[in-house]
Parts: C-alpha cells; sequence; structure tokens
C-alpha cells in the first residue's frame, strides 16, 4: 500500500483508530464540528476504504467502518518512504539528522540508547 493521505483523510484515518469501529456519524461527533455535511466525511471515509486504509461491514445502509491497516503500519510505511525520499534509504542518516536537528534531553537520549539496544538483541 504506497498511498498518501491528504490532511483530511488522515485526520479522518486518526479518528477511526482512536474509535476503532464507526460509523459517519461517529466521526463527525468525534470532529466537533457538528455543521460538517455528513456527506464530506462520507466522502472521505469511501476514498480511505479505496486506498485500502479502511475497510466496512453493512447493516442496510448503515456502513461500520475500521482501519485495515494499524497506526504504528502507517508510521512504518512513512518513515520508510522519508527515508528513502530525504536520506538515501538509511535509518543512521536520519537519527542523525534527529540528533542534529533537536535539541533531546538526557532522558529522552537515554531512553533512545535503551531502545536500540533492546534492538540489537531481537
Amino acid at each position: 500500500m504506497q498511498h498518501s493521505l491528504t490532511r483530511a483523510e488522515e485526520d479522518i484515518l486518526q479518528i477511526i483508530w482512536e474509535l476503532e469501529t464507526c460509523i459517519v456519524r461517529d466521526i463527525i461527533d468525534h470532529l466537533g464540528q457538528p455543521d460538517i455535511p455528513h456527506s464530506t466525511v462520507s466522502s472521505v471515509v469511501r476514498i480511505l476504504e479505496r486506498k485500502g486504509f479502511v475497510t466496512h461491514k453493512a447493516y442496510g445502509k448503515t456502513h461500520e467502518y475500521r482501519p485495515a491497516i494499524s497506526k504504528e503500519e502507517y508510521a512504518q510505511q512513512n518513515v520508510r518512504s522519508l527515508m528513502k525520499k530525504y536520506f538515501s534509504g538509511s535509518p543512521s542518516q536520519l537519527v542523525s539528522f534527529i540528533l542534529q536537528k533537536n535539541d533531546l534531553d538526557l532522558n529522552e537520549l537515554n531512553a533512545l540508547k535503551q531502545s536500540l539496544s533492546k534492538s540489537k538483541k531481537k
């Protein structure tokens, strides 16, 4: 699955991950914008389904939606794409960039070091 998402698609997918199963009305309620047209949200959800990020189960005219891909899988795809586009596919170049451009405190650096150690053991 190599589809990029618009900001609106990603925002709605975030809600679907949070709710786990939902109907369009649940998404609208969660957005906190009661004046947003049902058809607009429904269109975005159908696009997400066409792109393979969401599945549905039909109950008459009502569709219940759920994620077809986990948040972690989506993040992995995006990080891989980011590495490929900007860092020659190199994880070490990406990590080096993050370390150089961000002010990480000692706790964050220690947590990163522990994560790396655990990763090596696997």
